[in-house]
């Protein structure tokens, strides 16, 4: 289990650090080094996995997302080149506030990505464990008192129709009642 943990965890710390650093070279206009990005991902990845202990919810994921975004946009300002001269001021609040909204937008990406992502493992993991046990329940032998086998052989339930029977949700007004 650690290690499907761990894999999340870097494939989490790959796209979300090489999304936020494509915003933010878009926002900027500098390139990022190499080193720079590679640094970047271990810290990431960590936090990823601590976070992957359980199932969060989008707020915490949200947070972490956030604080994550801003942790990126100070490593990769330190790490950028000066910018290109055609912006000799250095883009002045513009650039300022179109790379916050950069990395708000990349946070809520994540945030929502990982959220989903981690929803839809979950529940793949228990349909894989509940079709596990379905299956050993029943190939497993009778232990107890043998049942007497049906009158006919005709009468017998499939596999698939106790699965689909399982399946079912009776949930609502009883049908012989009725307010009308």
């Amino acid at each position: 289990m650690h290690a499907l943990r761990l894999l999340r965890a870097a494939v989490f710390a790959v796209v979300c650090v090489t999304a936020s650093m494509a915003m933010h070279v878009l926002a900027q206009g500098a390139p990022v080094a190499p080193g720079v990005l590679a640094g970047a991902m271990p810290p990431v990845a960590v936090g990823a996995y601590f976070l992957a202990r359980r199932q969060r919810g989008f707020g915490a994921l949200m947070g972490a997302s956030f604080a994550t975004q801003y942790g990126l946009h100070l490593w990769f300002s330190a790490g950028m080149a000066p910018p290109p001269p055609e912006h000799p001021h250095g883009g002045g609040l513009s650039v300022g506030l179109f790379m916050l909204l950069v990395h708000v937008a990349t946070g809520l990406l994540s945030a929502y990505w990982l959220e989903r992502g981690e929803s839809g493992l979950a529940i793949l993991l228990r349909l894989l464990v509940a079709s596990v046990l379905t299956l050993l329940v029943w190939r497993a032998p009778a232990v107890a008192h043998p049942v007497a086998p049906p009158a006919r052989g005709d009468d017998r339930v499939s596999f698939v129709t106790r699965l689909l029977a399982a399946a079912v949700s009776r949930r609502g007004p009883p049908g012989a009642f009725s307010v009308i």
